[in-house]
């Protein structure tokens, strides 16, 4: 009797344990620099794994430990869990989700002698608190060249059958400027190579809900959709599509070894520069930027933006293309929001005053419109690294204003 209630016990502390490790993890040696990282989930999203994998690399790299807290809700949770990183002994702490800002403000301001950073976020810029940064990338690139894929895919399919849907679809998380962006950024690159193409954008009302993004996706391939895209963070809309054997563009990694006959390409944001400078910054003691943008690497997949494997389902020459693409993105002749390339209501826009300086009403406050080398453009991520193009462009139906 004693022998098996020794054993629930060890089997209960063996489980507790393994549950906690989940959410809590230490890497390297206690000799090491601590720095934490604050993850709205666990690796299960692909939003998050990105994250994750990369602060670790980074950690390896720089020689720093890592504590990693996953599961965090956006909520002041955020703010206790920060709490107990600068506890602990942490001098660098990093939250990944949008909603994570204002609570992990709140322990920077407390903390100053420790850096805190935060992605997608819109207030560093603004708050002017010298220990609290901003950062993103321009994935808006990266989403145009998964455009040009996905365009490549549509019209190699109408080429062999006539009767295919010159529509597509996305699933989107919320009607944030972030997500509007991105899908307007990957419609216009799908519309480079096939110019009469039209998409369905539906929203889930949440970053990671795996039932909710399945349900979407297959509504949108019910719906007639040819190919469908994300900006939602679960393995939903890509196991929708390989069931359907639709063919998908992933985001922030590949899904090729789940969905084989129907993963094309994904775009991501690699991390791992950014988390290396900012370890460097704080080993050397040198500023941080308040507002950090990465950019496009020297090759499709290396970089701040990048691209993942491209499957095997991708058109004939979509490598060659990608690659021309890249490299006119990489020098400048070649920009995503060229307002010449799309119009809203019909009309040419000549000007944008976007919400830059964020607060509760969403307030335009910086013009976004520039001229350079004779190309009128709309200037994303240079006002602040998050995005602001929240314009409804011709040609993309956003479902939730159907009437």
């Amino acid at each position: 009797m004693k022998k098996t209630i020794k054993k629930i016990l060890l089997t209960s502390l063996l489980a507790t344990t393994g549950a906690l490790a989940l959410a809590s993890c230490d890497f390297g040696g206690s000799d090491k620099i601590k720095v934490g990282l604050i993850a709205l989930h666990d690796e299960n999203s692909t939003y998050d794994k990105n994250f994750i994998d990369a602060f670790k690399a980074a950690c390896d790299a720089q020689g720093m430990q890592a504590i990693i807290r996953t599961g965090v809700p956006e909520s002041e949770k955020v703010t206790e869990t920060a709490d107990d990183l600068v506890d602990q002994g942490c001098k660098f702490v990093f939250a990944d989700s949008f909603g994570h800002e204002a609570h992990l403000l709140k322990t920077a301001k407390n903390n100053p002698e420790v850096q805190f950073s935060h992605a997608t976020g819109t207030t560093a810029h603004t708050e002017k608190v010298s220990n609290f940064h901003n950062a993103f990338a321009s994935i808006y690139e990266g989403r145009y060249l998964a455009g040009v894929a996905a365009g490549l895919k549509l019209q190699e399919m109408i080429s062999k059958d006539a009767t295919t849907s010159h529509k597509i679809g996305y699933v989107g998380a919320y009607p944030y400027a972030e997500v509007v962006s991105g899908y307007t950024s990957y419609f216009l690159g799908v519309r480079s190579i096939v110019s009469y193409v039209t998409m369905d954008v539906t929203f889930t009302s949440s970053w990671y809900d795996e039932t909710a993004e399945k349900n979407a996706a297959n509504a949108l391939i019910e719906g007639g959709c040819s190919i469908i895209s994300q900006h939602a963070d679960s393995m939903g809309a890509p196991s929708a599509c390989e069931k359907a054997k639709v063919p998908n563009i992933s985001y922030n990694g590949s899904t090729k070894n789940a969905c084989p006959d129907t993963y094309m390409v994904s775009s991501r944001i690699n991390w791992q520069p950014y988390f290396e400078y900012c370890f460097k910054a704080v080993k050397e003691g040198t500023e941080i930027a308040t507002d950090w943008t990465g950019g496009l690497g020297d090759t499709l997949y290396t970089g701040s933006v990048c691209l993942a494997e491209l499957g095997k389902n991708v058109a004939a020459g979509t490598e060659t293309k990608l690659n021309e693409v890249h490299k006119q993105l990489k020098e400048g002749t070649l920009k995503v929001f060229d307002c010449s390339k799309f119009t809203v209501g019909g009309k040419t826009v000549t000007t944008f005053m976007a919400d830059v300086d964020s607060d509760d009403k969403y307030t335009p406050d910086h013009e976004a419109v520039k001229t350079e080398n004779g190309v009128t453009f709309i200037d994303e991520s240079t006002l602040r690294s998050a995005p602001y193009f929240t314009l409804d462009i011709d040609g993309i139906n956003r479902l939730d204003k159907k009437n």
